[in-house]
């Protein structure tokens, strides 16, 4: 299929991969209709033109209205998705009725729309690495959040299995990046900004993970949506492993003079994920970092994406 041809759909597009997700196809010149119940586009404001921002239909559903996502489906002759609608761990721990509906009855209404839809592409959602115990070897979640992913890698494989939906879910580690301003892990980024403003920060834990770039995360998600629909795969973003004080370090090069200091907190999870990996590009750490400082510099001064 031309690039040309193509319509996409993606949920949770006012969150941080959900918009670099639709400025990334934006980018590519085809059709993109953003999903989200909330109106907010200060992310998508961060990294995209207005010439770009007005390019891209936004809709206003809840993922939990199955007829909505019918709807919306139909009405935009979608041919591809990337599901990246959710309420993110803390907001899940602090309310898990809330949360199973946003992400697990959420997904589902998903895929039983996609199938009466007939999409013939691949769904691309968001797992994440909280499926996995603190070791990051078995899947034993220590989250009710890891718990609802699992969930919805067990539902995408049922509904290949009894409908032939098709499914790439891909399960992130940390992500960080304009836009990553929510979940518990959400503190490197969070120093990013403060260093591009001058005040000190603490980032909230420590030793070592692997740090996926928000652009990167995005362009595994659309390079899985273009696979062929060929089963209920899941695979894990990988990356390089990079040492919190490294983060500390690459964000004191971009901006001389930062104050960066952490706490030497383990995170609930695992430090590092099993391969086989996704195929995704990967930018260097100090890139993203720098490219990071920029954006968050230019909101300070006012100017434009």
């Amino acid at each position: 299929m031309n690039s040309t041809q193509e319509t996409w759909l993606v949920t949770g597009a006012s969150g941080c991969i959900g918009a670099w997700t639709a400025r990334t196809l934006v980018r590519e010149g085809v059709e993109v209709v953003a999903l989200d119940r909330s109106a907010d586009d200060r992310r998508l404001r961060m990294i995209a033109s207005d010439d770009e921002r007005a390019r891209i239909v936004s809709v206003q559903a809840d993922i939990t209205d199955l007829a909505a996502l019918e709807r919306i489906l139909a009405e935009h002759a979608i041919t591809h998705v990337v599901h990246l609608a959710a309420l993110q761990a803390p907001f899940c721990r602090a309310d898990p009725p809330a949360g199973a509906m946003v992400n697990v009855a959420g997904t589902t209404n998903l895929l039983e729309a996609i199938r009466r839809h007939g999409l013939t592409t691949p769904l691309a959602y968001a797992s994440s690495a909280a499926v996995y115990d603190a070791a990051g070897e078995a899947f034993a979640p220590t989250t009710v959040y890891g718990v609802y992913k699992i969930a919805n890698e067990g539902t995408a494989r049922i509904y290949w299995q009894d409908h032939q939906v098709a499914s790439i879910g891909l399960r992130p580690l940390i992500v960080y990046g304009p836009g990553r301003d929510q979940g518990m892990t959400a503190s490197p980024t969070e120093a990013m900004f403060a260093a591009a403003q001058g005040d000190p920060f603490t980032i909230t834990f420590g030793g070592s993970t692997q740090l996926q770039y928000a652009p990167d995360a995005a362009r595994a998600f659309v390079d899985a949506a273009r696979r062929p629909a060929a089963g209920a795969d899941v695979f894990n973003l990988g990356g390089p492993d990079v040492s919190v004080p490294e983060i500390v370090a690459a964000i004191e090069a971009a901006v001389p003079g930062a104050e960066v200091a952490f706490d030497d907190v383990a995170l609930p999870f695992a430090s590092r994920l099993p391969e086989p990996w996704f195929d995704m590009p990967v930018t260097p750490l100090e890139q993203g970092v720098r490219e990071t400082i920029e954006v968050f510099a230019r909101m300070a001064s006012g100017a434009a994406a």
